[in-house]
């Protein structure tokens, strides 16, 4: 399938195409004309060229593309992990460069949850402990209840709460991860490649307990997986640090064309 012939305009989704828009008043996530630029002179790369984009209250997006096509550092400054360098980004309605960074780490703490491939998880903490972190450096009250309420949206029982990371296994693990990011009750959840390390039948699980216990919050996935769309309501392809493409219900086959076309593309220098 020929790359033109799949290539859909985002001015068909407003609400993700136009930051400015109505739609995007109320939006926990929007960018706006977003670039990131690493290095100088020569040696200066374009990680982000110009991104603007808005995700609705309780949307569920994958965010695709080769290698380098600028995914991940989408979401670190969807995030506030790494400041653009022209543009603006919108979190839970605060402007982040509006914000000091103590006060964007505090709105992550309190309103942002994250799931990352190596899941972070401390090997000295128990589970529990774990998934009560965010509680903690926020100088929050830790309730056993509101742990163990976690714990079971994800499937762990109160045996593995007392155990180590190393104890459990990697789908279990990735659980932990899960509750740890639910456990604050977040507006927002960003996932880089949550799946990656998964065999496929445990992702497909992984995946289905994200949808199911996401509770109204903003889900963003950066994946490579095609068949992640199956949870999602809409795919953004990034190409050369550009949206190539949104689109909405994306079906697995239709995507893994999309990237297996992006990829050569990508390849062969073209377009960039």
């Amino acid at each position: 399938m020929m790359l033109d012939s799949m290539s859909i305009s985002t001015s068909s989704f407003p609400d993700l195409a136009d930051p400015a828009g109505d739609a995007a008043a109320s939006a926990p996530v929007v960018l706006d004309g977003v670039r990131k630029r690493y290095g100088r002179g020569r040696g200066r790369v374009t990680a982000l060229d110009g991104v603007s984009l808005a995700l609705a209250a309780g949307s569920f997006t994958a965010v695709l593309g080769a290698s380098g096509s600028g995914k991940s550092t989408l979401l670190q400054c969807a995030a506030g992990l790494e400041r653009p360098s022209a543009g603006t980004v919108r979190l839970c309605g605060s402007e982040l460069s509006s914000l000091s960074d103590r006060r964007q780490t505090v709105l992550r703490r309190e309103r942002v949850g994250f799931v990352f491939q190596d899941l972070n998880l401390i090997p000295e903490l128990t589970v529990a402990e774990n998934i009560a972190l965010p509680l903690r450096l926020g100088r929050r009250r830790v309730e056993r209840a509101a742990i163990a309420e976690a714990a079971a949206r994800v499937g762990l029982d109160a045996g593995q709460l007392r155990r180590l990371p190393s104890e459990l296994s990697g789908g279990q693990q990735q659980r932990a991860a899960i509750a740890r990011a639910l456990v604050v009750r977040p507006e927002v959840i960003f996932a880089d490649e949550p799946t990656g390390a998964l065999d496929p039948y445990t992702a497909q699980s992984v995946l289905r307990l994200l949808r199911g216990t996401a509770e109204g919050a903003t889900v963003v996935i950066v994946t490579h997986d095609p068949q992640v769309v199956r949870f999602c309501d809409q795919a953004v392809f990034l190409y050369a640090g550009r949206i190539e493409a949104v689109v909405a219900a994306p079906e697995p086959a239709d995507v893994a064309d999309r990237l297996h076309a992006l990829g050569a593309l990508a390849n062969s220098g073209g377009g960039a």
